[in-house]
C-alpha cells in the first residue's frame, strides 16, 4: 500500500520518533510510506496539473531519511493548522475556481472535493494523521468521505477525548517541572510570588499534574473559575509560611475568573479557535494591586513543546506507531490508536469530535483551596486521569 503520513496542529515533541517508527514498519512490510507536508495544507495546496508543487507538498519517505529524525523535538514533515473544509478567500489555493466548492454561512469554502481528488492522483491508499482534535477532527471527515485512516493522538494538553494519554504531554510536563524549579531562585531571591502560566485550552491537566509534581503552592486551572480576591489570600499565607518568603501558583492559559471571559487575542484559526496566553500576567497584576506584594510572571509557552523528547514520549510515539502499523495490517481503517487505562488499544476514529476531556475535578482537585488533591493513588493510571 501506499501510505501517506501527515502531521498536523502545534508541534510536540515525539512527533520525529513516531513517524520514523511509521516510515521503519511500513518499509519493513512491503508498504511505501509518503509524507505530507505541513499537514492538511499539503493536500489543499497540491496541485495535481502542476508537477512543480509536488516538492513542496509531498515527501517521498524510506529509512535513510527518516534514520536520524528520532533524536530531536518538533516534526520534519512540517505542520499547520489548516482545515480544508474552512478556508478563506484569500488562503485559498490560486489554481482552484472557489465557485466550484461549497461554502458555508461565514463564507468559508470547503476544499474537501479537491483533496479526495489530490488523493487519488497520488495513489494513496490510506492515510495516518498524528495530531489534536482539530486534525483528527478533519481526518473524521475523510473517512466519512471513503478515505481508511488510521489515526494517532498528539498534544501536550493530553485533551484528545478517547485516549487517556497523548503524545507530547510528559515532555511537557517534565519541561514545565524543571522550570519551576528553577524559577523559585528568582522568586525566593526578590521574596516574591510567582505566577506560572503552562498551555491548556480546554484542560488544566498540566498545571495540575505539573504543580502537584513540583510542590507548587497553588494551581489554576481551566475547569474551574477562580475568585481573585481568595487566590490573593491563600498566596499571602504561602508566603508567609515561607522561610524563604515566596509563593509559587501555576495557571492554565485556558483559566479565567469568576465572572470574566478567557483571555483571546487575534483573529480565530480555520478550527476556529483564537489564540490564548496572557492570563498569567494579567493575574500577577492583580494579585500585585490587591495584595501590595511584588510579583513576577512567567509564560513558558513554546519552551514546553520544545527540545526533544522525554523517554515516556518516545516510547508511547513508537509503540502508537507499531499499534498503527497493526490495524493497517489488519484492514482495521476509521480507527484511532489510543492509551486506556496503561493498556495500548484502539477506538473510533470520531472519538476526538465526541467530547471534550478535561481533569477529573471532583477527584483530583480542592475547588476552595486551588490546588492539586491527590490522597489516593491506588488503582489509578499513572497519569491519574
Amino acid at each position: 500500500m501506499r501510505i501517506g503520513i501527515l502531521t498536523g496542529g502545534g508541534d510536540v515533541p515525539g512527533l520525529n520518533p513516531c513517524i520514523k517508527a511509521l516510515v521503519y514498519r511500513a518499509v519493513d512490510e512491503g508498504h511505501e510510506p509518503l509524507g505530507i507536508r505541513r499537514g492538511w495544507a499539503g493536500l489543499l495546496y497540491y496541485n495535481p496539473d502542476d508537477p512543480t508543487t509536488y516538492e513542496e507538498c509531498i515527501m517521498p519517505l524510506n529509512k535513510a531519511v527518516v534514520r536520524t529524525i528520532d533524536r530531536t523535538g518538533g516534526t520534519f514533515l512540517h505542520t499547520s493548522r489548516t482545515n480544508p473544509s474552512r478556508v478563506q478567500m484569500e488562503k485559498a489555493p490560486g489554481f482552484l475556481n472557489p465557485e466550484m466548492f461549497p461554502v458555508d454561512e461565514y463564507g468559508l469554502f470547503d476544499f474537501t472535493i479537491h483533496i479526495m481528488r489530490v488523493l487519488e492522483h497520488l495513489e494513496m491508499e490510506m492515510l495516518i494523521p498524528i495530531g489534536g482534535e482539530d486534525t483528527l477532527g478533519y481526518a473524521t471527515r475523510i473517512h466519512r468521505e471513503g478515505f481508511p485512516i488510521v489515526s494517532i493522538p498528539k498534544t501536550m494538553d493530553n485533551d484528545v477525548f478517547g485516549t487517556d494519554y497523548c503524545i507530547g504531554f510528559s515532555t511537557a510536563v517534565t519541561r514545565s517541572v524543571r522550570f519551576i524549579h528553577q524559577l523559585r531562585s528568582s522568586a525566593g531571591s526578590h521574596e516574591r510570588i510567582c505566577v506560572v502560566e503552562l498551555f491548556g485550552r480546554h484542560s488544566g491537566e498540566t498545571s495540575l499534574i505539573a504543580a502537584y509534581l513540583a510542590g507548587v503552592d497553588r494551581a489554576i486551572i481551566s475547569e474551574v473559575p477562580f475568585d481573585l480576591e481568595r487566590l490573593a489570600h491563600l498566596l499571602l499565607q504561602d508566603k508567609q509560611a515561607n522561610p524563604s518568603r515566596y509563593a509559587m501558583m501555576t495557571i492554565s492559559e485556558g483559566a479565567h475568573e469568576i465572572g470574566k471571559e478567557v483571555i483571546q487575542t487575534g483573529v480565530a484559526d480555520p478550527y476556529g479557535h483564537k489564540k490564548l496566553g496572557g492570563i498569567g500576567a494579567v493575574t500577577a497584576k492583580r494579585l500585585e494591586q490587591v495584595t501590595g506584594e511584588k510579583t513576577m510572571c512567567q509564560e513558558l509557552a513554546y519552551l514546553m513543546r520544545s527540545g526533544e523528547p522525554d523517554a515516556l514520549d518516545i516510547m508511547v510515539a513508537v509503540n502508537y506507531a507499531n499499534t498503527a502499523m497493526v490495524l493497517v495490517q489488519e484492514g482495521k481503517f476509521g480507527r484511532m490508536v489510543a492509551l486506556r487505562e496503561g493498556r495500548y488499544t484502539d477506538v473510533d476514529a470520531a472519538s476526538p469530535t465526541l467530547g471534550v476531556k478535561q481533569v477529573d475535578v471532583r477527584a483530583l482537585y480542592e475547588v476552595e483551596e486551588y490546588r492539586p488533591k491527590v490522597m489516593h493513588v491506588h488503582g489509578k493510571p499513572m497519569f491519574l486521569y
